[in-house]
């Protein structure tokens, strides 16, 4: 695509994310699948709902802003092979997106009310690190992902027990986190210096702790 087409992409990328207009390529994981098959109830009681709701709008809010990191990074990579390894990555999240949107509609739970604001804050983030060079932007993937995979096995722990269906889409988002930071070492990234990284978990902090309620 040329620069204008991209920029065009990025921007109705954008506008579908903030607007809770996400489309999974993949289904549901297969545990969630299964139990909607079979018309499983989805039995929880009125403070596990409340708790699964807010975890999971964290969750969703994490995807916002991954989408926001991707196309930022896609647009101001360097080289075609990084371009599209971005591209790649942020269409997997898009079922991440996707999902935590319908767990939290079958919760019967909100998502964020400033998704615009993380949406926007996540993509100039993104924009700085694809600027500063391939290697440093690869490595800033790596540290994300390391600590988001770390935040879904937090949630993993947090979530009640009896709400299979979350549990089953945290896990498999835990497992394709884990793999995209891979990847992203793979294929060049550097280690962010112990500041950076320090500041990325104060921000995570921040983004979470609010999105739990707002």
């Amino acid at each position: 695509m040329s620069p204008l087409d991209r920029l065009l992409s990025s921007a109705d990328s954008a506008l579908r994310t903030v607007a809770g207009n996400a489309h999974s390529a993949r289904p549901y994981p297969p545990a969630v699948a299964a139990s909607l098959a079979d018309s499983a109830p989805d039995l929880l009681d009125a403070p596990a709902r409340r708790l699964s709701g807010a975890l999971m709008r964290v969750n969703h809010v994490g995807e916002v802003c991954a989408q926001a990191l991707y196309q930022a990074q896609s647009l101001t990579a360097r080289s075609e092979p990084l371009r599209r390894q971005m591209e790649q990555a942020a269409r997997e999240e898009t079922d991440h997106l996707a999902w935590t949107e319908q767990r939290l509609r079958e919760l019967g739970a909100r998502p964020s009310l400033l998704n615009p604001l993380w949406y926007a804050g996540a993509f100039g983030i993104g924009l700085v690190a694809g600027r500063i060079g391939d290697a440093l932007s690869l490595g800033f993937v790596v540290e994300t992902e390391r600590q988001v995979e770390q935040h879904l096995a937090v949630h993993l722990e947090r979530l009640p027990e009896s709400d299979h269906r979350s549990r089953a889409i945290v896990a498999q988002m835990k497992d394709d986190e884990r793999r995209h930071g891979d990847e992203a070492l793979a294929a060049g990234g550097q280690p962010l210096p112990l500041p950076l990284r320090g500041l990325m978990r104060l921000a995570a902090q921040v983004m979470t702790g609010t999105a739990h309620h707002l």
